[in-house]
């Protein structure tokens, strides 16, 4: 089945509008474990009860609401909720362009493939553009009652859009408990550590990584469902030495 879309809007850049729909780009193939009893193997449900009334709530009779004070509650409907995005809730406009290679990866939070909805001529002008020029445009909109910063690429065929973490999201290194560095690296070992990397250089490829864990966790579960006992293998760190310049040569 095809992806369905999950937003419709318009990007502008300049006075050009780009009718487009959005995509996830992405799609978690993490196990998820579901909470059982472990007395009789029956699945936990998780109820909504009204701590006033002590019973459960139906789903339709459950509003958001926002905490001024304790226990009081400011109760904002759906559409209340949207009105406050403005704008924003259907239009990225682009505010700027920025070189992809200055915007450091850790400001990167979620990835979404952009399709053009009717107007081909303009998403194909935006994403040449966007390719000859080796720009992001920068730009906000509110999506699920927030507003994202993003930035929006070309990619292979495509338009990409990155959601991205506003700068006071990110914990400032210096607030980070940790040991302060020790004695600076000497030149030689610089050297050394430089041989090393640039000794395991090559192209990156997406699909030279697998994830090991994730099929070593299903066959952990067939295994026990066939019957089979586990046998619970200690895990261990390696050793840390004290002497870099021998652990260097090792590795080269």
């Amino acid at each position: 089945m095809a992806p369905r879309s999950i937003w419709n809007g318009t990007i502008t850049f300049g006075l050009v509008n780009v009718p487009v729909k959005l995509y996830s780009a992405t799609e978690s193939k993490t196990v998820h474990f579901s909470e059982v009893h472990a007395r009789d193997g029956a699945k936990i449900e998780h109820r909504r009860i009204c701590p006033k009334e002590d019973k459960e709530v139906p789903y339709e009779d459950i509003v958001r609401g926002f905490e001024v004070s304790e226990d009081t509650y400011v109760v904002l409907e759906k559409d209340e909720v949207k009105a406050a995005a403005g704008d924003r809730g259907k239009v990225i406009a682009i505010d700027e362009f920025v070189d992809v290679e200055d915007i450091d990866p850790v400001f990167y939070e979620k990835a979404y493939f952009v399709g053009s909805r009717d107007e081909e001529d303009a998403y194909r002008l935006l994403r040449e553009a966007l390719r000859k020029a080796g720009r992001a445009g920068i730009g906000r909109f509110t999506f699920h009652d927030r507003e994202y910063l993003v930035a929006i690429r070309a990619y292979e065929d495509a338009i990409a859009l990155h959601t991205m973490r506003f700068h006071d999201e990110l914990v400032p290194v210096d607030d980070l408990d940790m040991p302060a560095p020790g004695k600076a690296p000497s030149k030689a070992e610089i050297d050394m550590a430089g041989k090393l990397v640039t000794a395991g250089e090559k192209p990156f490829r997406a699909t030279d990584y697998e994830d090991s864990y994730r099929e070593a966790v299903l066959d952990l579960i067939k295994r026990k469902a066939k019957g089979e006992e586990i046998d619970l293998a200690a895990q261990e760190e390696p050793e840390h030495g004290d002497d870099l310049m021998a652990a260097l040569k090792a590795s080269l």
